[in-house]
């Protein structure tokens, strides 16, 4: 947490009193993201940050959850929204404005970027009401309850789903959550965990899931095989009938999760999908792993479960149990690394972890519950005590050619005037903004190249802009360094056609005036 600052605090409690009147307060300015970090496939395509790098805002109702998404400068201005007590239909409703797009029924993400909900506080419960994440990515929930949401019966949201997503879905954590119903689709309920329509990079972790008749989907049909790259690792299934979940199409990766009175049918593999099943506990459950109710096969790759009292069904035209001996009929490669708890611990593990309210606990492999990771802040912009960054004067200049010379370049949305080509052209009187306070832009080139170190200078007047970045190696997703204000940074050598500069937190319009490589 930030050192507290007179002048800020003066400010902030003036706006006080007629925050409270719409159930949220904006905190002071900081670098805020949720505790611990994205693990899984949210890790990979550039990572999962949420809102780290922007505003912190409380909540206390739906309504001021829309509003601190419309307030942003743009719909892609990271902000964490910290949300304390029951949201429901009762004090939810839609927003209008132009960085969001939201709805009275559901909380809806949608079209945007950048974003965290975390629960805090005595809890937060979504009564009734679903979250909804639509044409959006980088987008973090932590720490929260949704419970009994219908699509039938009164009153409805979200289709049925808890958390649902779909269309052009990229990157999403959700973490520490508890999603469950009070019975079946003929109660009202449907899935507790969906996502569809080109839904891609997601986790599901230390989450409790239970009392419905479907825990959930990837691919709403046989022919919607866009979706996938889907971790769920430490969660607690609890009766549920089935869709543990259902998966058409794509790459999933299930480890270290408790399964317990699965009805009908548990992981249901099918439509091409591939799962990598890794170190579970089934208990008192039927059918927990197979292609189930179609005849288009999916596949699996099993290794250190443990299934105790569970039953199987005889192999039928629409049934392929991958019990009571299952084996291996496909090979998934894992391009991250993960600890891996042996599944007899997996039980005591998950209950002392999963589900909201239980202090973000985790597990680092060793079979014991650890206190998550702090999280950075980046230095208080207004305390004078804080070193600022000057990144057109580094500390340790890198030698050699810079390589960004020879090279090509492009990015995100750019704002009016500027050009991607100016970042690398060695004119720092030149440069290139993003459309608004966060974006990205690359450096590539023809043929691997090998970088080890970079050097981000800001055009002249706008220093200090840039509050957080990410450096990424845009082939493989992966995250070469991260920091707070630019400047010079280094990392292992790595051969890449094209490295991205995100960034993520700004004050104001960032200008980067020179994007430098060097080869060490």
């Amino acid at each position: 947490m930030r050192r507290p600052v007179a002048l800020r605090l003066q400010a902030a409690l003036g706006t006080l009193a007629l925050a409270a009147a719409t159930g949220v307060v904006l905190a002071m300015p900081e670098a805020a993201a949720a505790a611990g970090g994205a693990t899984g496939y949210a890790t990979q395509n550039g990572g999962t940050t949420g809102g780290a790098g922007g505003q912190t805002v409380r909540a206390t109702t739906g309504t001021a959850i829309h509003q601190a998404l419309c307030g942003r400068a743009d719909s892609a201005t990271p902000i964490t929204i910290e949300v304390e007590g029951t949201i429901n239909h009762g004090n939810t409703s839609k927003v209008s404005g132009d960085s969001c797009s939201t709805a009275a029924d559901k909380i809806e993400l949608k079209q945007i970027s950048n974003v965290t909900i975390v629960g805090v506080g005595s809890g937060a419960v979504f009564d009734q009401l679903g979250i909804h994440i639509r044409e959006s990515s980088n987008i973090i929930i932590q720490n929260v309850t949704v419970r009994n949401v219908r699509k039938s019966g009164s009153p409805t949201s979200n289709g049925g789903d808890a958390i649902g997503m779909e269309s052009d879905v990229r990157n999403v954590w959700v973490d520490h959550t508890t999603l469950e119903a009070s019975g079946g689709e003929s109660a009202g309920f449907d899935g507790l965990f969906d996502m569809k329509d080109n839904t891609q990079y997601v986790t599901l972790s230390y989450s409790v899931l239970r009392n419905s008749g479907r825990g959930g989907l990837i691919g709403s049909s046989e022919s919607d095989r866009s979706n996938g790259y889907v971790t769920f690792h430490h969660n607690k299934y609890e009766n549920i009938d089935s869709r543990t979940p259902l998966l058409r199409g794509g790459t999933s990766h299930i480890y270290n999760n408790h399964y317990a009175s699965l009805n009908e049918s548990g992981i249901n593999s099918r439509a091409g999908a591939k799962a990598k099943v890794d170190s579970n506990y089934f208990e008192d459950s039927k059918d927990v792993l197979g292609t189930f109710y179609t005849d288009q096969a999916g596949y699996w790759q099993v290794a250190g479960n443990i299934f105790d009292n569970v039953t199987w069904s005889e192999p039928g035209d629409d049934t392929n149990p991958a019990g009571p001996d299952p084996r291996s009929n496909t090979t998934v490669s894992i391009p991250y690394s993960y600890a891996l708890d042996d599944a007899s611990c997996v039980p005591a593990v998950v209950a002392a972890t999963a589900g909201a309210n239980k202090g973000l606990k985790v597990s680092d492999g060793s079979c014991a519950p650890q206190n998550p990771d702090p999280t950075p802040t980046d230095p208080d912009p207004t305390d004078p005590t804080e070193p600022s960054p000057d990144p057109t004067d580094p500390t340790d200049p890198p030698s050699g050619t810079n390589l960004s010379l020879g090279a090509g370049a492009d990015g995100s949305s750019k704002a009016s005037g500027t050009s991607y080509g100016n970042v690398r052209d060695g004119d720092p009187a030149t440069h290139w903004s993003p459309a608004g306070t966060t974006g990205s832009v690359s450096v590539k080139w023809p043929s691997p190249t090998t970088v080890s170190k970079v050097r981000v200078r800001e055009a002249a007047g706008s220093e200090g802009a840039i509050r957080s970045y990410r450096l990424v190696d845009h082939g493989t997703g992966r995250v070469l360094a991260t920091g707070t204000g630019v400047g010079v940074a280094g990392f292992p050598a790595v051969s890449l056609t094209k490295l991205t500069l995100e960034i993520t937190g700004a004050s104001g319009t960032p200008k980067v005036a020179e994007f430098e490589t060097y080869a060490g």
